[in-house]
């Protein structure tokens, strides 16, 4: 027993050293371990971001491609989005298991560059206290030889505050009469809520698709509790006060040769249930052939999709619809219709992707491996969907032309390709049983084919209806946020608010802004000059911003 206890301490520091040799490793092998996790994050990052640069750059410089572009970038983004938060959890893993071990050295991300901060942002100079003596040699004569200075972006968090209107009375000691100076204007009755308050309701509602309730779930944690209730009663008046500009948009809209139509759905609460109602957009956008009117677009609203909607919406207009083979828009094409009729020229889009669900082998192989029944591929679908992509191939090229260069380029590369198409997709067509799926989408061209090719005939007309696909955009957004439209009227002021923001995007200029200034001017600004308030026209008068001192 004496031995063994004599002998205990020794074995002891033995196992301690073996226990601390193990715990290296341990630690060696978990921060290497981090390491390699680390590497490899990142460069999933990287070639993330690498394919998000190289599909916006393709769509830059080669447009749209395929119908699933927007959603593509939109999945790469988002992709992009967690592989990025992902690498740098893992790169501060590395880090820290690096710093338990002086063998191994931490993991440094490769980030791609970083843009500098816009000049036009305020700097705030936070100076860090200099030393009084050289840590050195305890010296007290010190001479500056310069400064590093590192930037931070920091946000200021919303600052509310209450403007008070003073109107001071006066009596005048002559006669007695008192005076004092009239209230000023607002931009909507009783004026409580200011143009920016308001404009930033208007704008998070029906821009951002943030529902009223959630606003004043956010106003309230802020310190500014509002009721449901009082910010619907400034919705609908601000939607009043707006009303001229809406005017002017869909005067302007209606006074073009070409438009571009589409429909969508939208929920609209009735009793016990949610019907289903439609949004119509009528686009005027000239910029593809270069023409000089500014773009618009303007919304109207209803609870079905009859055709006599259409119909009154276009009531005394007459000229080039760009549109889907929708129905009801028969009635605006019949030749005894007055004051003229409306001529019909079909999207390529729309036909190209019945012919390409046909062709999409990528799609096949994603529902097979997920073990579902996909939809078969054919080979001359894809082959008509080639003969197709040459069209917009030539598109690309002509885009932002004036109209008589693109007919003759169309005349001249886009005519022949057109009737060899229309001569393949016939012959093929009977080569095929009438239900076969390749025959309808086939069909669905050849039926509307003056149509189709009307384009062939006017240097105005675009291949596509993307445009107006474009400006119903947001409402696909919003379905998913605020559900469902409360009531009819709920429609009508969300299509007078989706006119005036969707004109301003589409004008380049920021609707919020755009909308503050016109509910802090509309009151007092002459009817007569209205149209000054109009996006194109209010961009032209705005200052460029300054940079800030520093």
């Amino acid at each position: 027993m004496d031995a063994a206890a004599s002998s205990g301490p020794e074995d002891l520091d033995a196992l301690r050293a073996a226990l601390a040799a193990a715990e290296a490793r341990a630690d060696v092998a978990e921060a290497e371990l981090a390491s390699a996790r680390a590497k490899a994050s990142d460069d999933q990052a990287q070639i993330a971001h690498l394919k998000l640069q190289i599909a916006k750059l393709q769509r830059h410089l080669f447009g749209p491609r395929a119908e699933r572009t927007r959603r593509l970038l939109d999945q790469l983004e988002l992709e992009l989005e967690e592989l990025e938060a992902s690498a740098s959890q893992d790169e501060l893993a590395a880090e820290q298991a690096a710093a338990r071990t002086s063998s191994v050295q931490a993991f440094t991300r490769k980030r791609p560059s970083r843009q500098p901060f816009p000049e036009h942002l305020p700097r705030e100079r936070v100076v860090e206290p200099a030393p009084c003596a050289c840590p050195s040699c305890g010296g007290a004569r010190l001479s500056k030889l310069g400064e590093n200075v590192t930037e931070t972006l920091e946000v200021i968090p919303r600052q509310w505050k209450v403007i008070q209107h003073v109107r001071e009375k006066f009596t005048c000691r002559d006669c007695e009469a008192i005076t004092q100076p009239p209230a000023p204007f607002h931009a909507t009755p009783r004026g409580w809520a200011g143009p920016s308050f308001l404009a930033m309701l208007l704008f998070e509602k029906f821009g951002q698709h943030q529902p009223l309730n959630r606003q004043a779930e956010r106003y309230a944690r802020e310190g500014v509790p509002l009721s449901l209730s009082t910010l619907a009663d400034q919705v609908g008046a601000g939607a009043a006060a707006l009303m001229p500009l809406f005017e002017r948009i869909q005067a302007h809209v209606l006074a073009a040769e070409r438009l571009h139509g589409d429909d969508t759905t939208v929920p609209v609460l009735a009793k016990g249930k949610t019907d289903v109602g439609r949004l119509w957009v009528y686009v005027r956008d000239d910029r593809p052939f270069a023409g000089p009117d500014p773009p618009a677009a303007v919304f109207y609203y209803s609870r079905d999709r009859r055709s006599e909607h259409p119909k009154t919406h276009l009531d005394g207009w007459s000229g080039i619809l760009q549109a889907d083979a929708y129905g009801g828009y028969g009635d605006l094409y019949a030749p005894e219709r007055r004051p003229a009729p409306v001529l019909e020229a079909s999207c390529w889009a729309h036909g190209r992707r019945k012919v390409f669900e046909l062709a999409d082998v990528e799609t096949a192989a994603i529902k097979t491996a997920r073990g579902e029944k996909p939809r078969p591929v054919y080979p001359l679908a894809l082959e008509a969907v080639q003969r197709i992509d040459a069209l917009f191939a030539i598109e690309r090229q002509i885009k932002d032309r004036p109209p008589a260069e693109r007919l003759a380029v169309r005349q001249a590369q886009s005519a022949p390709l057109t009737a060899d198409l229309e001569a393949w997709m016939i012959q093929t067509r009977d080569t095929l049983s009438r239900g076969h799926d390749l025959a309808k989408a086939m069909g669905y061209m050849l039926r509307r084919w003056p149509s189709f090719t009307r384009f062939l005939d006017d240097g105005r007309i675009c291949l596509t209806n993307n445009a107006a696909e474009r400006a119903l955009r947001g409402v696909a957004l919003g379905r998913k946020a605020w559900l469902f439209c409360g009531s009819d009227r709920g429609g009508q002021r969300a299509a007078v608010l989706y006119s005036l923001i969707v004109t301003a995007k589409m004008n380049d200029v920021d609707p919020q802004a755009w909308l503050a200034d016109l509910l802090a001017r509309l009151p007092a600004h002459p009817a007569h000059r209205i149209d000054e308030l109009l996006p194109w026209n209010w961009k032209s008068q705005q200052r460029p911003a300054q940079p800030a001192a520093a």
